[in-house]
């Protein structure tokens, strides 16, 4: 697919630099770019899904305690 992409011209420049550097397209640059940045997006479930479950307080409790710090001088 193709797509049209305003960029500032100091944006633009910088980009030209860094795709002559490393000898790839102006397009190119944008797919890796874009392509980094999705991965970035995703969740990451599995590093945090079911963290606290080991605690020994529940959730509500959990969630009280945290509010406490809040309210500290």
């Amino acid at each position: 697919m193709r797509t049209i992409v305003d960029l500032p011209a100091a944006e633009r420049a910088q980009l030209d630099v860094l795709c002559r550097q490393r000898g790839l397209s102006r397009a190119e640059a944008l797919r890796q770019a874009l392509r980094l940045w999705l991965e970035q997006q995703k969740p990451s479930h599995g590093e945090v899904f079911g963290l606290w479950r080991d605690r020994p307080e529940g959730s509500l409790e959990l969630q009280q305690a945290l509010r406490q710090e809040w309210d500290a001088p």
